[in-house]
């Protein structure tokens, strides 16, 4: 500090309202095949209709991931979701021969073909549905009610703006469903896009610019403006022109859009490990979008996710066994107990014992899905009605919702074989529905970890009292700085003592644990002790009868 060297008064102000903040537990994170949206990039939805909006409808190589993650956001508003696509994968283009554009980055590192001046936007046999039109010239629009119905004026000449090529620049732009198959119905608008120019400098009242590829490319749902070259054929008619300057209307259907929605195990690897960095990415239950591979590829993408989660230390993995390891299958607990033993142990991994079968309502059919997008989900809604350290199974907290029927029903001796090796079995009760009905992790070893709610537990305090430590970075590690740890984490602690997820804790940061060796290697030390507290597995009770004459304080004690 500076020090005064005549009379004054020198004002200072310091921060001591240091707090261990709240950190989300609830944000979900799957990858998997869709039939449209943008590809290989982390997209946030928080409802189905956002998530059929974004990605589309299901289909028969879709549905899995869609329905999975539909069964997430039942209960949970927060999922992030990357799309894979295979290598074939193209967006439908002008000329018809596709491109493949994944999203917004990897666009902006392509060069279109000179006829590709417009595209689908996302990757997928759904852009070969849109047709793209163009109004330029005033007679144009005074002639057609279609162009009436849609746009206000007649495009003229942008304020500001030169005229482009020595005609008018403004254009209206009006994308349709050409065939029916987005919207069911033909010739459905989609977007309209008026008054835009062809001028590459112009700009809206508020600043923004209204060039036509620019804005867009920035604003469409389903087009992206690619090459635009100096002439073009215009579909309906054989009259060429100057960018858009010498037609009426230009007409252009896109096609060569090719589905590629059935990624590898690999390919879904690499997607899922855009949620391997902790620092950037916050998730906290990935789960498992696709049951559809083979046993050995099923293993291979189970593994991976715990593995990811295990690594980053503040996520759980939900996965479930291969499809046909359930769906009619002749000796389901064989089958499961083969795959439990291939999957990887840690308390990072929480499994489910088989498929759900749920109502897939855009085809007005039903289908059998992987269960772990609703144990997640279930884990999430515990958060939303208790807190993290609540377990997520049982009769209060476990309903599964949207089931029809379970693939494998396990019976009691089932259920004690499937909880024994870490399994958790999902049983549909007469009367009570279909009930996630176990909380353990893939922790083989028999310990505190073994249980989801003490592993979550655990993910809260640490992920929550590292954030509040980064205030400590860089000062003195002596006892002030001991102490305002201490008065940071222990209000903390007993306020999650307070809320049944610890039953006592006791925090150490002084002298004993912080030495002089300690100081002089720049590090600090504080070791936090906590007593998690436990979801009850097993009850017993205890129905004696007695005599008429006999006092119950005889044979019980106390009063």
């Amino acid at each position: 500090m500076a020090f005064l060297v005549s009379p004054g008064v020198q004002v200072k102000e310091i921060d001591l309202t240091n707090v261990v903040p709240s950190t989300a537990t609830t944000v979900g994170a799957m990858a998997g095949g869709f039939a449209w949206g943008p590809a290989e990039v982390v997209t946030t939805v928080s409802s189905e209709s956002e998530l059929v909006e974004t990605f589309g409808k299901p289909d028969a190589s879709t549905f899995e991931s869609v329905l999975t993650a539909a069964q997430f956001l039942s209960y949970g508003s927060a999922l992030k979701v990357v799309r894979a696509v295979g290598t074939a994968a193209r967006n439908a283009t002008a000329s018809g021969t596709g491109i493949l554009a994944k999203n917004d980055d990897h666009f902006s590192t392509l060069s279109p073909a000179a006829g590709d001046w417009v595209m689908a936007r996302h990757p997928g046999k759904i852009g070969n549905a849109v047709t793209v039109e163009v109004a330029t010239q005033a007679a144009s629009w005074t002639s057609s009610a279609f162009w009436k119905i849609w746009t206000q004026s007649a495009p003229g000449t942008s304020a500001g703006a030169a005229a482009v090529g020595g005609s008018l620049d403004e254009i209206h732009v009006v994308v349709r469903d050409f065939t029916g198959e987005i919207t069911g119905t033909a010739g459905t608008v989609l977007e309209v896009f008026d008054y835009l120019s062809q001028a590459s400098d112009v700009k809206s009242t508020d600043g923004t610019s209204i060039y036509y590829k620019d804005f867009i490319n920035a604003n469409s749902k389903w087009i992206r403006i690619g090459n635009h070259p100096a002439a073009l054929t215009n579909a309906g008619s054989s009259a060429t022109s100057q960018a858009f300057t010498q037609v009426a209307v230009f007409f252009a259907n896109i096609s060569g859009g090719i589905d590629a929605n059935t990624p590898t195990v690999g390919e879904t690897t690499a997607q899922y490990a855009k949620f391997a960095d902790a620092e950037t990415m916050d998730v906290n239950l990935v789960f498992q979008a696709n049951t559809g591979f083979s046993a050995a590829d099923n293993i291979t993408l189970s593994n991976y996710i715990t593995a990811l989660c295990a690594a980053r230390k503040d996520a759980v993995a939900f996965v479930s066994p291969e499809r046909a390891a359930t769906v009619n299958a002749a000796a389901p607990a064989t089958t499961v107990a083969t795959w439990r033993t291939a999957c990887t142990s840690t308390s990072y991994g929480f499994a489910d014992s088989g498929s759900l079968y749920v109502y897939d309502k855009y085809n007005d059919v039903y289908r059998w899905i992987g269960a772990g997008g609703s144990t997640a989900g279930l884990t999430a809604n515990a958060d939303l009605v208790a807190d993290a350290w609540f377990s997520p199974a049982g009769f209060t907290r476990g309903n599964v919702r949207n089931v029809t029927k379970l693939a494998w029903n396990p019976n009691q001796a089932e259920r004690d074989a499937l909880y024994n090796t870490g399994v958790n079995p999902i049983v549909t009760f007469p009367g009570s529905g279909t009930v996630l009905f176990g909380d353990k992790t893939l922790q083989s070893k028999p310990s505190a970890f073994d249980r989801i709610n003490v592993r979550r537990l655990f993910i809260v305090l640490e992920k929550s009292v590292s954030t509040a430590s980064k205030a400590s970075l860089f000062e003195f590690n002596d006892e002030f700085t001991r102490a305002q740890f201490r008065n940071m984490v222990e209000p903390f602690l007993r306020d999650v003592k307070g809320r049944r997820g610890i039953t006592d804790f006791k925090v150490v940061c002084d002298g004993t644990n912080n030495t002089g060796a300690i100081i002089d290697t720049n590090k600090f030390v504080a070791d936090i002790y906590v007593k998690p507290a436990r979801s009850i597995n097993y009850i017993t009770l205890n129905f004696i009868a007695t005599r008429t004459g006999v006092e119950f304080s005889e044979i019980a004690g106390g009063n």
